[in-house]
């Protein structure tokens, strides 16, 4: 009967060290995809300001040219 218990606390302990592990895996993971949204927020505004400068260069060609 001991040496049952024993396992059985050896594997909760291992249950909760995996626990412990997923939860900071995801913490770095949510870290991770707050970072690349924040990157792509402004690599879309650094785009929308080359657009509109590039736009505003056409407008200034002629036409006719």
């Amino acid at each position: 009967m001991n040496t049952e218990l024993e396992t059985l606390e050896a594997k909760i302990d291992q249950v909760v060290a995996l626990v412990h592990q997923l939860r900071a895996e995801n913490e770095v993971l949510k870290n991770q995809m707050a970072a690349a949204e924040a990157e792509r927020l402004h690599l879309r505004q650094t785009m929308t300001t080359a657009r509109e400068r590039l736009e505003g260069l056409m407008d200034k060609i002629p036409e006719d040219v």
